[in-house]
C-alpha cells in the first residue's frame, strides 16, 4: 500500500480530496510503473483539485500533472527498473491517474529519459511550468529575438519565474510585468533588469500600434494584456503565448502583424512530439541557472495539496512549489 491525493465526488457533486491508502491494483493499466519522488503545483492541478473538479471527469482520481521518479517495472524495452523519467503533459492529472501518488502507471510514450545534470528534484523544480517556459524560449530563438529588452509577463508566476532565469542567463534584458510589487526583489534575484507594473500594460488601447519597444515576449497572461502587448513588439519581433490567466478573450486588430510582420506563436506543452521534449529538457539543463532555480522553489507534502490548489486558483502561489510525495 501506498498513499496517493484521492479526489471523489459525491452526489450532489461536491468534490473533496484527501490522502488515502491504495494499491498497485487500483492503479490504470499502462507499461511503465513509476516509483514517483517528486510532483509540483500547476494551475492545472488546482482546478483539479478544486470544487467542481475542473477538468476531472471521472471519479475517484488522482491529479498531479507532471512527475519524475524511478522505474520500477516496465513492459517497453525504451524502459528497464532503475530507470530515472520524468513526465508532463499527455493529459496525465486530468484524464488520467497523475504524479500525485507515491506510485504511477503511464504509458511509456509520455516518459522522458531524466537529462544528464538533473536530478528528480531539479527537474520538478522546473516541472511543467518551467518545461513550457523552455518551449516558449526556444519558440522565440527559432524566430529570431531581436535586440532590446524581452517581455515576460505575469512574470512572478511558474512559468514567468523559469522564462525570466532562462533568457537572462542567455544574455537578454528582461522587463518583468507583476502585479504584485513585493516579487521585485525576488524577480530581480532572477535576473530581470526591469519591473514593469500590471497596470501599465493592463488595459487596451484605441491605438493598434504604439512605440516599438520589445524585441520578444513569453506572454502567460493573454488577454487585455496580450493584446496591448502585440502593438508595443519591435519589427519582426515574436510573442510566446503560453497561458490565458487574464483570459481566453484577445480584443486586438491584425494590424501588428500587417504593419510590423509580428509573429503570434502559441505555445502547446500537453501534446508535444518526444523529439522536441527531449530538446527542451536537454536544453533546460545547460541553460537553466539551477542556483536561480533553487530560489523559486517552496517544499510541500502531499497533505498540503488541498490548500495549495485554492491558492494557486487565486493567484498566490509564487515561483515552484515541489511536491515530495514521500514526505
Amino acid at each position: 500500500m501506498f498513499n496517493a491525493l484521492m479526489v471523489t465526488k459525491n452526489d450532489e457533486g461536491k468534490t473533496a480530496a484527501e490522502v488515502k491508502q491504495i494499491g498497485l491494483d487500483d492503479l490504470p493499466q499502462a507499461e511503465v510503473t513509476v516509483a514517483v519522488e517528486y510532483s509540483t503545483v500547476n494551475y492545472k492541478d488546482g482546478l483539479c483539485i478544486g470544487p467542481g473538479g475542473g477538468l476531472v471527469r471521472n471519479y475517484p482520481h488522482i491529479p498531479g500533472i507532471d512527475f519524475a521518479g524511478t522505474v520500477e517495472a516496465s513492459d517497453d524495452d525504451r524502459y528497464k527498473a532503475g530507470d530515472k523519467v520524468v513526465l508532463t503533459g499527455w493529459r496525465v492529472g486530468e484524464a488520467h491517474w497523475g504524479g500525485y501518488s507515491q506510485k504511477a502507471r503511464v504509458k511509456a510514450d509520455w516518459l522522458v529519459p531524466l537529462p544528464d545534470g538533473l536530478d528528480t528534484r531539479q527537474a520538478m523544480a522546473v516541472g511543467t511550468a518551467g518545461f513550457t517556459a523552455m518551449l516558449a524560449v526556444m519558440a522565440l530563438e527559432d524566430h529570431g529575438i531581436k535586440d532590446g529588452p524581452v517581455l515576460v509577463t505575469g512574470a512572478a508566476g511558474g512559468v514567468g519565474s523559469v522564462a525570466t532565469a532562462i533568457l537572462a542567463k542567455l544574455g537578454h534584458e528582461v522587463a518583468a510585468v507583476t502585479g504584485r510589487p513585493e516579487t521585485s526583489d525576488y524577480l530581480k534575484d532572477l535576473g530581470a533588469t526591469q519591473i514593469v507594473a500590471r497596470e501599465e500594460i493592463n488595459e487596451t488601447t484605441k491605438r493598434p500600434l504604439e512605440a516599438e519597444t520589445w524585441a520578444g515576449c513569453v506572454d502567460a497572461v493573454g488577454g487585455d494584456m496580450l493584446a496591448r502587448v502585440l502593438g508595443q513588439m519591435k519589427y519582426g519581433a515574436s510573442v510566446s503565448a503560453v497561458g490565458l490567466a487574464g483570459g481566453a478573450g484577445l480584443p486586438a486588430t491584425v494590424i501588428p502583424f500587417l504593419l510590423r510582420g509580428v509573429n503570434l506563436l502559441g505555445i502547446d506543452s500537453v501534446m508535444q512530439p518526444y523529439d522536441n521534449r527531449v530538446r527542451a529538457w536537454q536544453r533546460i539543463a545547460q541553460d537553466l541557472p539551477m542556483d536561480k532555480l533553487e530560489a523559486m522553489v517552496q517544499l510541500a507534502t502531499l497533505s498540503d495539496l488541498p490548500q495549495l490548489g485554492r491558492d494557486i486558483l487565486k493567484g498566490q502561489v509564487k515561483g515552484r512549489v515541489v511536491v515530495d510525495v514521500n514526505a
